[in-house]
């Protein structure tokens, strides 16, 4: 079981009443995650249910002086659950007793919560917003405003060239009333080109097409521009075969064989080059068995796989770009 599902046993296993009081503990995103969880999980043994239990109270007994050390041992679980740039803010108002403001408590909220609540702000707003938001809570967020400011607000993302403290105190005043802006807030380089890129790469492809057309239209090398810098499931021909073999141990095989249904044959043959000839003949035999797919799978599957593409770029573990790039 991941962890989210283990959480999701544990708090079920303490009864209504307690685990409401460990959700009140618990960020908006976290309680989402952990209720899907516990609404979708179904088929646990009584004997997995008190493996988790023993689990948790082994890693309790580890804590040998409660309080001692605890900031460290916080920020370890808070940036091993939700990453170091999510975890950032809930640190801070954990440890630090901050208030998490203005547009920082945007990255806790839903985000049709986002749309509804900037729907009739400036577009320059919209922008600024979604730039500030993690690129796949930007999209969502993106999908849910109206299709006539959808291309505009891309735009001005990808024009954004920093923003100045002041407008940046303006626009958290704008998402919280309360606050009064840090006189010590730095200029934010927020936006740009790759920002943009970034969220149409997590659009489903007949959002993100239609987005893109309407760019175009407007203003064709801008277009362009951002097109260079997105990375969609056809550029895994680009890949090196390292880069390939890579990957292919991070991908599940039934999202694979589901994704390669509607890629392009050369994308195919590359994939099928780095595996075994057995496990090559084993991945074809499985998608002509499976019959036809509905498109909408086919795309998730894709978007699955260039998450984990992108996970490796950021670690390091691939490079992105054409196999013949040349190094000097």
């Amino acid at each position: 079981m991941t962890g989210v599902q283990r959480a999701a046993v544990l708090l079920m296993s303490l009864g209504e009443q307690e685990a409401a009081e460990v959700l009140k503990h618990m960020s908006a995103k976290e309680v989402q995650k952990v209720g899907v969880a516990m609404a979708t999980i179904s088929g646990v043994t009584w004997r997995q249910a008190n493996q988790v239990m023993e689990e948790f109270i082994g890693e309790m007994e580890n804590q040998t002086a409660l309080g001692v050390g605890a900031d460290e041992y916080v920020r370890k679980v808070l940036v091993q659950a939700l990453g170091e740039d999510k975890a950032a803010s809930l640190i801070d108002r954990i440890l630090y007793g901050h208030n998490t403001k203005g547009l920082d408590t945007l990255k806790w909220m839903e985000p049709r919560a986002i749309a509804e609540l900037i729907r009739n702000e400036h577009p320059q707003i919209i922008s600024i917003v979604l730039a500030h938001l993690d690129p796949d809570q930007a999209a969502e967020v993106l999908k849910a405003m109206p299709e006539r400011v959808r291309s505009d607000v891309v735009m001005r993302i990808a024009t954004l060239d920093g923003i100045p403290p002041n407008a940046l105190n303006e626009l958290n005043d704008i998402m919280e009333r309360q606050f009064a802006g840090s006189q010590n807030v730095k200029s934010s380089n927020i936006g740009g080109l790759k920002v943009a890129a970034n969220i149409l790469n997590q659009l489903d492809t007949s959002t993100e097409q239609a987005i893109m057309a309407a760019v175009r239209s407007v203003d064709a090398d801008l277009g362009d521009k951002i097109q260079d810098l997105m990375f969609v499931f056809d550029d895994l021909v680009d890949l090196d075969d390292r880069a390939i073999q890579t990957l292919l141990r991070d991908v599940p095989n039934d999202k694979l064989g589901l994704a390669l249904r509607g890629a392009d044959p050369k994308v195919r043959e590359k994939i099928t080059r780095n595996m075994s000839q057995r496990a090559a003949q084993i991945l074809v035999e499985d998608m002509e068995a499976r019959g036809p797919v509905r498109l909408a799978d086919v795309e998730a599957a894709q978007k699955e796989i260039l998450g984990i593409v992108r996970r490796l770029a950021d670690e390091g573990s691939i490079t992105l770009g054409s196999a013949s790039e040349d190094f000097v």
